[in-house]
């Protein structure tokens, strides 16, 4: 990264702790090097909110965003859904920090309101205490879902990577046991559109996920990157 670059990012140190401090403890602001995917935060505030450290890596969703390069076309990502380690709903929002276009930072900020929700739940149910509530202020998070995955919060490439095979098995209702190569194929194609194999490492915890070899892994990307040139 050049020097401009390394000083542009510099600034936002002192914006993520002085967002940290300014927006209170439900706010977690995370800033994001792109030059090292594996280790990307290099400044992080109030990072109880998802439990992640400095060093911690890109999740799926900047992955994904990296891979179909959306931010080519948009400064910023508004108010998509996020789950914390410990499985809360987050508000996520992330800017995209370019030079000369090019893509070198994300400066992340995720929201835990459910302190929030609580309270106003608990004022709404003094005026309707009827299904009122539960009819009109429930959020779809079933519909969240099957938008877009929600972002998720991790620490290591191994959970960013077994995170996802998890998901799609899950989706697929079937274990890593009962895989066919076809079943794998379809897996390791989702997963590369998405990114992952943008972290060194995770063709490692793909193909332990899957219960294959490594070998078998870049075989099938081979063979779908040439299906898709």
């Amino acid at each position: 990264m050049s020097q401009l670059a390394n000083a542009l990012l510099q600034h936002y140190i002192k914006l993520t702790e002085f967002l940290g401090n300014t927006l209170g403890p439900d706010y977690e602001v995370a800033l994001h090097d792109l030059t090292d995917k594996n280790r990307s935060i290099i400044a992080i505030a109030n990072n109880h909110v998802s439990g992640r450290e400095v060093g911690a890596p890109l999740t799926n969703v900047a992955l994904r965003i990296l891979r179909d390069k959306s931010y080519e076309n948009q400064d910023y990502l508004l108010h998509y859904l996020g789950v914390s380690g410990k499985g809360k709903t987050l508000r996520s929002s992330t800017l995209f920090i370019k030079q000369d276009g090019k893509l070198i930072g994300m400066l992340c900020i995720n929201f835990d309101d459910s302190r929030f929700q609580a309270v106003s739940e608990a004022l709404l149910r003094l005026c309707h205490p009827d299904n009122f509530l539960g009819t009109n202020f429930q959020v779809d998070e079933a519909a969240a879902h099957r938008i877009t995955p929600p972002e998720r919060f991790h620490n290591s490439i191994h959970g960013v990577a077994s995170e996802a095979v998890l998901r799609e098995l899950e989706r697929r209702n079937i274990t890593a046991d009962r895989l066919n190569s076809e079943e794998r194929i379809q897996i390791i194609s989702v997963l590369d559109r998405e990114g992952i194999f943008l972290l060194k490492g995770a063709v490692k915890d793909v193909a332990d996920a899957l219960e294959c070899s490594q070998a078998s892994v870049y075989r099938y990307l081979s063979m779908i990157r040439k299906e898709d040139i």
